[in-house]
């Protein structure tokens, strides 16, 4: 079985505070975009898990999510089976694109159909939220407002195709080491919310990252590519997640195409299009 793992943007975070486990919590809004990997399965007949990937940044043991997906899996429901996974990676790790979390999700789908465990969607959501607050997300796809640790998921309409240029810059940033750093001016819960704003307009004119703000004072030059590419007029520019990723969304393809060329000057870049719920699991079902 082989089946596509999509990466996904953030159109917006708000911190709202630290919790008593530690996280924060968080208002963000998840959208699927069509940069992918491609993970495939092959079931084995011994007890085994053998997990293999292309990246070779990437360490493909038992701390890779892929894996832990297995192992969840496997001790939940007493598979005495194995399986072997073969990942080519697309989508860039530390990039705040939900590449891990993705597959994950996939894994979960994937397994949860060869190992005949019949789970609903529900299920499988709920042991994805034990792995990582991010991977709920990816059995539903499209829009999505993400809240409590990104988790609590609520289903929204989905926002007309837009065009992305999604800048990749060198740099890998650490989520955990970039939340450490924030202050309290950061994390109200008393700030109006411009994701809530967005949700009554939908005017993508509102949204922020709040982190983009100590992620730029570490990395500057991740503020200069988001400069560059409000330049060319995108209808929003934003960091994804606690990035390094930097997306412009247009409606326009020539504005997108020459954004995505004079990105790519300096800076690795691609162009990809945001993708409804629809089509998100139109294409993972896709040559499954």
């Amino acid at each position: 079985m082989r089946v596509k793992s999509f990466a996904k943007i953030n159109l917006g975070i708000e911190i709202l505070g630290k919790r008593d486990d530690g996280y924060h919590e968080i208002r963000t809004l998840f959208q699927t975009v069509n940069l992918s990997d491609l993970l495939a399965f092959f079931l084995l007949p011994r007890n085994e898990i053998i997990l293999r990937g292309n990246d070779a940044s990437i360490p493909w043991d038992g701390s890779n999510l892929i894996h832990k997906a297995v192992t969840l899996l496997k001790n939940r429901y007493a598979i005495e089976t194995g399986v072997e996974i073969h990942v080519t990676k697309n989508i860039p790790a530390g990039k705040g694109l939900g590449g891990g979390s993705s597959n994950a999700a996939i894994t979960l789908l994937a397994l949860n159909e060869l190992w005949q465990l019949d789970l609903e969607k529900d299920a499988l959501r709920d042991l994805g939220a034990l792995l990582g607050a991010d991977i709920p997300f990816f059995f539903e796809g499209g829009l999505c407002l993400g809240q409590g640790k990104g988790e609590d998921l609520f289903k929204l309409e989905d926002l007309d195709s837009c065009l992305c240029v999604l800048a990749l810059p060198s740099v890998s940033v650490s989520t955990a080491s970039m939340y450490k750093r924030l202050s309290a001016s950061l994390t109200s819960r008393d700030k109006d919310s411009k994701i809530i704003k967005f949700l009554d307009s939908r005017d993508l004119g509102f949204l922020e990252n709040d982190l983009e703000e100590i992620v730029f004072r570490t990395y500057p030059q991740i503020k200069d590519i988001k400069n560059l590419i409000q330049e060319q007029g995108s209808e929003l520019t934003l960091m994804s997640g606690s990035g390094s990723a930097v997306f412009g969304l247009f409606h326009q393809r020539k504005k997108a195409e020459k954004t995505l060329r004079v990105l790519t000057k300096e800076h690795s870049a691609v162009l990809v299009t945001t993708l409804s719920r629809a089509d998100y699991w139109k294409k993972i079902k896709t040559g499954v």
